[in-house]
C-alpha cells in the first residue's frame, strides 16, 4: 500500500551517449525533482545544468548507497519528489540502486520507472540474434579464474546472452568466451553505442578474438557483447555423434574426443563435450 501523502522515487534512464535520447519525460521529471540521486554528481551535474533542473543533487553509488537509504525515506516520509539516475542508460543495470529501491518498496511508497536507454537491450536490438529469450549477465569477475568459471557455466545456456565488458580486458574476455562456448559460436560487440564512433562488430566468436587483436579502434569505447545461445545437435546426428565419441574416447582423454568429434561432425564444442561427458557417465 503506498501512502497518498508520501513522496515518490522516480528511476529515470538517462542517455548512454546521445543527448537526443532523454525522453520528454524524463526531462519533466528530472526539472520537477527536489533531489537527485546521481551515481557521480559531477558526471551528471553536466546533464542536469543543461536541463535546467534546479533540485539539489546528492550522491549515490556502490559506497554510500546504505548510508542514503534512511535520509532519503525520511524525505519521502516529508513528501518529496525524488529521481535516481545512473551516469548513463537505466539505473539499477549494472549500476547501484537495488537496496535503496528494495527499502523503499519495503517501506510503503511509491516507485515509477521512467523508462528509457539502455546499453544492453540496444546492442540486443541490432545484433541480428535471436531475442524471444535472452539473459543479462553485465560486468562478469574481474579476475581470470572466476571469469572463466563463470563462462563455463554459461557454456550450455541457450538463451542469448548479454556481457558489458571493459576496453583493456574485452581482448581476454573473448579470448575465454571462444574456450568456454567454442570458436564457432555467433556473437556481435556494439562499441560506442549511441556515440559517434558507434560501431558494430559481428561474426564468430573466433573473428571476434582476432578483430580484438588487430584492429586498435576495437578496445575503444564502452562495449556491450550479444553471444548466442548453444544449439542442440539436431536428433538425426546424435546416434553418428555417440559413435563417434565410441571410437575416439578408446583413444584420447574426454575433451580432446569432444574437440576431434566436434571438427568432423561439424557441430558444436561444447554440444559435443556435454555429450562426451554423458556417456562417460553411463547416461543413455
Amino acid at each position: 500500500i503506498v501512502s497518498d501523502t508520501s513522496g515518490m522515487l522516480y528511476v529515470v534512464a538517462t542517455p548512454i551517449g546521445n543527448l537526443d535520447d532523454l525522453s520528454p519525460r524524463a526531462t519533466a521529471t528530472l526539472i520537477a525533482a527536489d533531489l537527485i540521486l546521481a551515481e557521480d554528481t559531477r558526471h551528471s551535474g553536466r546533464l542536469l545544468r543543461r536541463l535546467g533542473a534546479g533540485g539539489a543533487i546528492l550522491s549515490l553509488h556502490e559506497h554510500n548507497e546504505d548510508q542514503r537509504i534512511a535520509d532519503v525515506l525520511q524525505r519521502l516520509q516529508q513528501g518529496q519528489s525524488i529521481a535516481l539516475i545512473s551516469d548513463a542508460g537505466t539505473p539499477l543495470v549494472s549500476d547501484p540502486g537495488f537496496r535503496l529501491v528494495r527499502a523503499i518498496g519495503e517501506a510503503g511508497h511509491g516507485l515509477v520507472p521512467v523508462p528509457g536507454p539502455c546499453a544492453a537491450i540496444a546492442a540486443l536490438s541490432v545484433a541480428g540474434l535471436p531475442s524471444d529469450r535472452f539473459a543479462f549477465e553485465g560486468f562478469v569477475a574481474n579476475r581470470a579464474g572466476a571469469r572463466r568459471e563463470r563462462l563455463q557455466q554459461l557454456a550450455a545456456d541457450a538463451r542469448t546472452l548479454i556481457f558489458y565488458e571493459s576496453p583493456h580486458r574485452i581482448a581476454a574476455f573473448l579470448q575465454d568466451l571462444c574456450a568456454a562456448f567454442g570458436g564457432e559460436r555467433r556473437g556481435f560487440v556494439a562499441r560506442e553505442l549511441t556515440k559517434l564512433h558507434e560501431t558494430g562488430y559481428r561474426g564468430t566468436l573466433d573473428e571476434l578474438s582476432a578483430l580484438a587483436r588487430d584492429d586498435p579502434n576495437f578496445s575503444r569505447g564502452e562495449l556491450v557483447i550479444v553471444v548466442a545461445g548453444v544449439t542442440s545437435a539436431p536428433a538425426a546426428d546424435q546416434a553418428d555423434l555417440d559413435a563417434t565419441l565410441a571410437v575416439l574416447l578408446e583413444e584420447m582423454p574426454a575433451k580432446q574426443a569432444a574437440r576431434v568429434a566436434a571438427r568432423l561432425l561439424g557441430i558444436g564444442r561444447n554440444e559435443a563435450y556435454r555429450r562426451t561427458l554423458e556417456l562417460k557417465a553411463g547416461k543413455a
